[in-house]
């Protein structure tokens, strides 16, 4: 043993100095070990962990985004569906309403007298007119032919009020096997050709004559070209018989740009819309090119017959019912598709949707998750660079402090890791979220780790459920209300002056529903020459179903309205239609009148709706306070009042729902009716739009700032 100055060499000194030097070497060892594989299986986890995250995102994310464009898409397919369908059953409707009418003619012939026809007449160009064209070689002097002609002069005035009637035709007919069309619209000039002789139709070899001879009921043609304008059409047929003999054919050919415009609409998002025919042709469509793309009949490929197998049976399927959404690869390209038939007409609607967009948020969402994922990686591998550093600082410190001391800070670092692994390898499906304990709170790069570690994990979730939650959200209301709004904006008249023709008849009127659709609605149409329909009316209720109940009770009022003689029969036909089958108990206040033009007399009937409101020809605006009856809807077998009175030539009518008088401002204040009339006798002269523009204006003046909390409704006709 040697001893240089204080410093033993070989002595008890040394050796307890080797002795905890040696030990205190292989505690660090030890911890270093240990440290490097703690760090390790935590890297390991973490990077596991971060993989079964993101499949559990990208799985249960695609099975909500698949659910929801599956709910969605049936969804649209089957509103828009029923939409095109109630458009070809009152098609259908007024095309067999005519029917039994030329039945009736011939059932009665005896009893009746020949009503001259004429040829169409180029001076009455824009002026519905029913005009007289017959099959090449056709001798209109001969005594049969010309006692049939005769005889179908009677209905004339029933053409034209059924061409008027229909929204989208372009003509109404009667066909006979004698090569007789009578038909009525407003295109004469069309009827010539380019030498100025007439157009001679083959009558009987039209497709639409033959198919309703066959069919011996309703028939709809497929897509053709109009044998005068050479725009697309349609032609619904119904065949005529007496004796048991066809005796002619009633129909009406519609022009569907109106329908094929909203088609092409749809193409302006990810997905889009087709019509197919009942002969599996793609009609409408706003593809240009492709599978999807649209041919007239008569050069159409039949989906069908495809040699894709799942788009044939698809197509086959969609047309004779409602399919659920299936995945189909077309043209290179996977789709959603569902369909949905339209019944009246034996076509089907087809809703697309391309794949790659529906799980473009998926997409979006596992490239963020990875981002987030990196940065805390790349957070943590700095940190447990930090780490070890001062960890080498820490164990150089701890060589010269005792063992326990080492043993102590060794501990103190290792066992938060462990709960963490421990932590993290607990998580699953069930419990995806690592949360903060207190033995994390350490003060150093673990408590970083770890508060990394809770930021992921509940960032993750919160993303998860906002993309649930806006997806969803977002795909039902413009989905609904895209829809609905149009359906109500096309329902409506809304071309001002309606009748140009007409300068007796001045016009105007508006709605502003308080949602973005209401249920009320006006209506004003011509039911002769001499007679003119007044409607005004109020659904109970607000949204899409008043808007949907609207719709049908605008189409009853109109319908029936052509049907009777006084209008409180009409109310009381639509009464009794409605509660037929009226299971959600909504009702409508309505108020009917029919105008006799030369005269100025008006027969009315008020089914629980707001008093009109008259002026004379000198006088000022007042309320007239007819007799009310029950509103429409309420109960069946109800009997409604009908009074009259006299519109005077310079007088105008103004027709109103409840949404004026009770517009209320910030206070809670009603506009009432004494400030309805106060406006209106401010310009008692006014035109029809002026008058509407007046009321409406004073009524935003009014509210202020205050919110709408019901549909204003107004129309005016002046009698010049």
């Amino acid at each position: 043993m040697k001893k240089i100055r204080n410093l033993v060499i070989g002595g008890l000194q040394q050796k307890i100095f080797n002795l905890v030097l040696f030990s205190i070497i292989l505690i660090v060892l030890a911890f270093m070990g240990v440290a490097v594989y703690q760090t390790r299986s935590l890297t390991s986890l973490f990077q596991k962990t971060s993989e079964e995250q993101k499949t559990a995102i990208t799985d249960s994310t695609t099975t909500i985004m698949e659910g929801v464009i599956d709910t969605t898409m049936t969804r649209e397919a089957a509103l828009e569906a029923y939409i095109a369908d109630s458009m070809f059953k009152e098609v259908a409707a007024q095309v067999i309403t005519l029917a039994d009418l030329t039945r009736d003619i011939y059932d009665n012939a005896d009893g009746l007298r020949e009503v001259q026809t004429y040829a169409p007449d180029p001076q009455k160009q824009g002026v519905t007119s029913v005009q007289l064209i017959t099959e090449e070689g056709v001798n209109t002097e001969d005594p049969e032919i010309a006692r049939t002609i005769g005889l179908l002069g009677n209905l004339q005035v029933a053409l034209s009020s059924i061409y008027k009637t229909i929204d989208q035709a372009n003509s109404c007919f009667i066909a006979t096997p004698d090569g007789i069309l009578l038909i009525a619209d407003d295109d004469p000039v069309g009827k010539f050709k380019d030498d100025g002789t007439l157009i001679n139709i083959p009558v009987t070899e039209r497709a639409w004559y033959i198919g309703a001879a066959r069919t011996r009921s309703i028939y709809f043609t497929g897509l053709q070209q109009d044998i005068f304008t050479g725009r697309k059409e349609i032609v619904c047929a119904y065949p005529v018989y007496h004796d048991g003999e066809l005796v002619a054919v009633a129909g009406a050919d519609l022009f569907l740009e109106a329908m094929e415009e909203a088609i092409m609409e749809t193409g302006e998002s990810a997905g889009f819309v087709c019509i197919v025919d009942q002969n599996g042709h793609v009609i409408f469509s706003p593809q240009r090119s492709g599978t999807f793309a649209p041919a007239l009949s008569d050069s159409a490929v039949d989906l069908r017959e495809s040699a894709n197998a799942d788009l044939a049976a698809f197509a086959s399927k969609a047309l004779r019912m409602s399919t659920e959404v299936e995945r189909i690869q077309v043209d290179g390209t996977d789709y959603y598709m569902t369909g949905y038939p339209i019944g009246s007409i034996g076509w089907a609607l087809l809703s697309v949707v391309d794949v790659p967009t529906v799980h473009a948020p998926v997409d979006m969402m596992t490239a963020t998750h990875d981002e987030i994922v990196g940065e805390s990686a790349s957070i943590a591998e700095r940190n447990a660079d930090r780490s070890q550093a001062i960890l080498l600082i820490l164990l150089l410190a701890t060589m010269v402090l005792a063992l326990s001391a080492a043993l102590t800070l060794a501990k103190r670092i290792v066992s938060p890791i462990n709960e963490m692994a421990r932590e993290v390898a607990s998580l699953n499906d069930n419990n995806p979220l690592f949360r903060m304990k207190n033995e994390y709170r350490t003060d150093d790069e673990i408590e970083v780790l770890a508060e990394s570690f809770a930021d992921i994990s509940a960032k993750t979730q919160t993303y998860i459920r906002h993309i649930m939650e806006i997806t969803a959200e977002k795909e039902r209301i413009g989905t609904e209300l895209e829809l609905a709004t149009k359906i109500q904006a096309d329902m409506l008249p809304n071309i001002f002056p309606p009748f140009p023709g007409r300068k007796e008849l001045d016009i105007f009127a508006t709605m502003e529903p308080a949602k973005e659709v209401g249920g009320d609605f006006y209506d004003f149409f011509l039911i002769d020459d001499d007679h003119l329909a007044m409607v005004m009316a109020d659904v109970s209720g607000k949204g899409v179903p008043a808007a949907l109940f609207m719709m049908m009770s605008k189409i009853l009022v109109n319908n029936n309205t052509m049907l009777c003689d006084f209008p409180n029969e009409v109310l009381e036909r639509v009464n009794d239609q409605i509660c037929k089958n009226n299971e959600e108990d909504m009702f409508v206040t309505v108020w009917l009148g029919i105008l006799t033009i030369s005269t100025g007399h008006v027969v009315a009937s008020n089914a629980g709706h707001e008093y009109p409101v008259i002026k004379k020809k000198e006088g000022e605006f007042e309320i007239l306070k007819d007799r009310h009856s029950f509103v429409i809807g309420g109960m069946p077998d109800i009997s409604y009042r009908k009074y009259d009175f006299e519109l005077e030539h310079g007088g105008t009518l103004f027709l109103y729902t409840d949404g004026v008088p009770e517009t209320t401002d910030s206070d809670n204040v009603l506009f009432g009716t004494d400030r309805m009339l106060e406006v209106l006798n401010r310009e008692p002269e006014a035109d029809a739009s002026k008058v509407i523009h007046n009321v409406y204006a004073a009524l935003k003046e009014f509210a202020g700032d205050a919110p709408q909390f019901d549909d204003i409704t107004m129309m005016a006709i002046k009698l010049r």
